[in-house]
């Protein structure tokens, strides 16, 4: 069996998205030490590490990774996969035992939660890693090299749409509170913001037209392009023929009218995130801001309606 060289402790362990840690940690050959959740529905730990000390209560966890400290276990990665609004404390918690920490996006709910945990880097001389890993799909390099390589005077035309239906369980969970998911933009679509910014540079201007608990859209201007997006949790904002075939998920995004296909290749994204930050290279809090200032201040805007140039889904909405 080749040797497992890291170890990792891991946050938030039954929720959705760490089943994709999990697996990421075991295909890059490393160790789970020690996982802690509230809940514990964590039945699928068994299929990676059934050796992994499990705890639902983080004062018993907090001191297992003392002891283990104490005795030379070095934890090396604290993987953390919770709601957005303690992204922030666990951070703090795994710098401050000696740890890089790997967070799911968005990383903070703040811009200046960035810069405090930007100190605590400099003071620790450890690193947090945000998982962004459109900025690792196949067809989305494919498309910054494009632009890079093309017209640098040209500003391109750009419809998001991101529609991703929920049943009423959503706005009863933490991910229906503002306070705790930073709302729609933030929960769904920093990653979408991250991705735009980072192939068209930065946002010149935010406007929001529609914000509401279940739907958002808005118009970002940026360097190289305008974006008119649309984000929703609700079914009924899903096209027709979308629709009819069964689907409760639409994902679209143009490009001068045309379309960029994406919607497969997620798969081992994380795995491929986590080979990065295992040598050096994962995305640190600066990569982070641009997303970060753009949730933050779309939750923070008042809405302007429909007015000036927007998402043409809008114009169907009741």
């Amino acid at each position: 069996m080749p040797k497992k060289d890291k170890n990792f402790a891991l946050i938030g362990v039954a929720g959705y998205i760490a089943d994709r840690h999990l697996r990421a940690i075991n295909d890059t050959k490393n160790n789970l030490l020690a996982s802690l959740d509230k809940f514990d529905c964590v039945g699928k730990i068994d299929s990676y590490f059934p050796n992994s000390d499990f705890f639902t209560e983080f004062e018993r966890f907090d001191r297992h990774i003392d002891k283990l400290k104490r005795n030379n276990v070095k934890i090396d990665y604290v993987s953390i996969c919770t709601p957005n609004y303690l992204h922030d404390s666990h951070i703090r918690f795994a710098l401050r035992h000696g740890a890089d920490a790997i967070c799911e996006k968005p990383v903070v709910l703040n811009p200046w939660n960035i810069d405090a945990l930007q100190e605590i880097e400099k003071e620790t001389g450890k690193k947090v890693n945000n998982i962004l890993q459109l900025r690792l799909h196949p067809s989305i390099i494919e498309l910054k090299k494009r632009i890079d390589n093309g017209p640098k005077d040209k500003i391109y035309d750009i419809d998001l749409s991101y529609i991703t239906s929920r049943g009423n369980w959503y706005y009863i969970s933490w991910k229906g509170d503002v306070q705790k998911s930073g709302g729609i933009a933030t929960n769904i679509g920093v990653h979408f913001y991250d991705m735009l910014t980072w192939i068209f540079g930065d946002v010149k201007e935010n406007i929001v037209h529609i914000s509401t608990e279940s739907k958002a859209a808005g118009y970002l201007k940026l360097k190289k392009a305008n974006v008119r997006w649309f984000l929703s949790m609700d079914y009924n904002d899903i096209p027709d023929n979308i629709k009819t075939n069964g689907q409760r998920t639409y994902r679209s995004i143009t490009i001068d009218s045309k379309e960029i296909e994406f919607s497969g290749g997620f798969t081992d994204l994380h795995t491929l995130s986590y080979q990065q930050i295992l040598q050096g290279q994962g995305f640190g809090l600066e990569e982070t801001k641009s997303s970060i200032n753009t949730v933050y201040n779309i939750r923070n805007a008042s809405p302007v309606g429909l007015k000036g140039d927007y998402h043409p889904i809008c114009k169907k909405l009741n």
